[in-house]
């Protein structure tokens, strides 16, 4: 029997082989799931969302419990900190909720316009803390604070045997700080009333999130950082705004993380069918491609199959309308036409009412182990 170690490193090697488009001896497969992963122990919303530490011990025991999977995208759930990406408030189980729904994204206009000269005088560091604290409430010192125990968390998965795929935690585009605090609608207003100072507001933003992430990866060293341009999507732009408001940021971004040794799993949400091309610019072999199943996975392969990874893409209606036989069948066949390079995955995340045979059915569609 291996120790815990052998089949982390085992894990690990088989991940890097995908991403790196060489042939692992199997497919990996990668859990992307928070409040599944509460569902599956019998633990309520209110009470996973509680703390970083409890989500850590609820996910990791249901990790266990699921078996041969070779990595958790995240060592903790997030959901307290939505707030520090999306500069909106979220509204919690047990908090604005009842114990046992799921968080929401309360997206409301709480930054002006007038914030774009302060943010342009002042800069973004001094500008995003007393926003966070005085606007939105956010208690950021304490939420920093918590964070400092995410090394050892991410260790306890390891010392399972277990890798945890991203260690820096996600990283969103810089046009989501702002769509998320003007909210999309506004947002989208502005990028036709005032382009040139949003450019130059978000070009601020840049330079500061930028920085702080790459001392974050030299910190911590990890395999990969997630990016999530989470409204990033072609089917919301026109091409000549996406080129200049979405594509420009995320290009920089995923070019910084794979500049300080990472690489880089592009979180695409909605569909990017019209711009899978641009991808193709990025590194070879350093990228990941994760789509949720609207973007056509064999789109993906097509265009990008020889230059990335590609992850994916059980989609959540299957997950948890399925049958055990329909999703090993559609999770068997994903892995034989996707071939090398290739993670197995859920579109975007386990849903949580997911049932829990299908989740294994598309586990042993991998392993081969029922």
């Amino acid at each position: 029997m291996k120790s815990s170690q052998e089949l982390l490193q085992e894990r690990m090697e088989r991940i890097k082989k995908a991403i790196a488009l060489e042939k692992p001896d199997r497919t990996p497969v990668v859990i992307s799931a928070d409040a599944f992963h509460a569902a599956q122990m019998g633990v309520k919303l209110s009470e996973f969302c509680s703390s970083i530490k409890k989500s850590h011990e609820v996910m990791l025991n249901s990790i266990k419990a699921l078996g041969d999977v070779d990595a958790t995208s995240n060592a903790f759930a997030g959901t307290r900190l939505f707030s520090l990406s999306f500069y909106t408030k979220i509204k919690l189980p047990g908090r604005e909720l009842p114990d046992n729904t799921l968080w929401q994204v309360d997206e409301r206009e709480m930054m002006t316009v007038e914030d774009y000269d302060t943010i342009l005088d002042k800069g973004w560091n001094e500008f995003s803390y007393d926003y966070l604290v005085n606007r939105l409430e956010v208690p950021v010192d304490e939420m920093l604070e918590e964070l400092k125990q995410a090394p050892q968390l991410v260790k306890n998965f390891e010392d399972a045997g277990y890798f945890v795929y991203s260690g820096v935690g996600a990283q969103i585009t810089v046009n989501e700080f702002l769509s998320g605090g003007r909210s999309m609608p506004k947002f989208m207003r502005d990028l036709f009333k005032m382009p040139d100072k949003v450019e130059a507001v978000l070009d601020i933003i840049l330079e500061a999130t930028l920085a702080k992430l790459r001392q974050q990866i030299r910190a911590a060293k990890p395999l990969v950082v997630l990016v999530s341009p989470a409204r990033g999507a072609s089917e919301f732009y026109s091409p000549k705004i996406w080129e200049r408001f979405v594509w420009k940021y995320l290009k920089a971004t995923v070019e910084a993380i794979i500049e300080e040794g990472a690489a880089a799993n592009i979180h695409i949400d909605g569909n990017w069918e019209r711009d899978l091309s641009y991808f193709k610019t990025l590194p070879k072999g350093m990228c990941i491609f994760e789509t949720d199943s609207v973007t056509n996975i064999y789109k993906i392969k097509e265009i990008l199959g020889d230059h990335m990874c590609i992850k994916g893409d059980v989609p959540a209606a299957l997950l948890t309308l399925g049958t055990p036989d329909e999703v090993y069948k559609y999770s068997a066949k994903l892995i034989q036409d996707m071939g090398p390079g290739f993670i197995l995955s859920a579109g975007c995340n386990v849903p949580f009412n997911a049932k829990l045979e299908n989740v294994k059915a598309m586990i042993a569609a991998a392993t081969g182990k029922e």
